[in-house]
């Protein structure tokens, strides 16, 4: 079965399908954390920033919210 490891985190990458293999490789480079355990995430929102983005889309058709507050 091919099989890969990330040389920045160590990640043990493998699937039956070389194809699919190379697919999740390119995710993988693209989110890769670089160390083993470290928080990361691509989506930075000032924690002051409570409010919604889309007002629009803060209530449904009905007026009903559909975000929790």
């Amino acid at each position: 079965m091919p099989e890969l490891t990330c040389s920045d985190c160590g990640k043990h990458l493998f699937h039956e399908n070389e194809d699919t293999l190379k697919i999740q490789k390119t995710v993988h480079e693209k989110f890769c954390r670089k160390k083993s355990g470290e928080t990361h995430s691509f989506m930075h929102r000032d924690p002051t920033h409570m409010n919604t983005f889309d007002s629009e889309r803060e209530n449904d058709v009905k007026g009903v919210p559909i975000l929790k507050k």
